[in-house]
């Protein structure tokens, strides 16, 4: 048995086979996980229902699992700040974040450094988040 959160073997798996600069995606119930995430990337379905689990819950799972050393999220055309921006900012406070264009993020999800994409059932527009794994600091 674990003593970890994170009880989850696909992601526990996709997440050992990772490393430092490797990514995760965290996506909204609207991304397209078969043609938007990269093909090498493991894809794990939480997308139960609407609402059902969101990007903050898988967030807040990961943040104890993994060292996270960078967040990327995307900003509409329109250019207003999603809600979920401050929240994942809030989670994370002390991890550089940065706001790129949604064609950049999906060019980001879609890249080769893509380790694993979690399909969320997040009803909020714009609340995919990239996440990049840092290093674990010897004990």
């Amino acid at each position: 048995m674990l003593k970890t959160r994170l009880l989850h073997p696909e992601i526990l798996s996709a997440l050992a086979e990772a490393g430092h600069t490797s990514q995760i995606l965290i996506a909204d119930s609207n991304f397209p996980m078969l043609t938007g995430s990269a093909a090498t990337a493991r894809r794990v379905y939480l997308n139960l229902a609407p609402g059902q689990l969101t990007v903050a819950e898988v967030l807040s799972v990961l943040i104890d699992t993994v060292p996270i050393e960078g967040v990327c999220m995307a900003m509409p055309a329109s250019g207003e700040v999603p809600p979920i921006q401050a929240e994942v900012r809030a989670m994370l406070p002390d991890v550089p974040f940065e706001v790129c264009s949604r064609d950049e993020l999906f060019d980001l999800a879609g890249g080769p450094d893509l380790a694993l994409a979690i399909a969320t059932g997040e009803p909020r527009r714009h609340a995919n988040v990239l996440l990049t794994i840092g290093v674990v600091e010897a004990r």
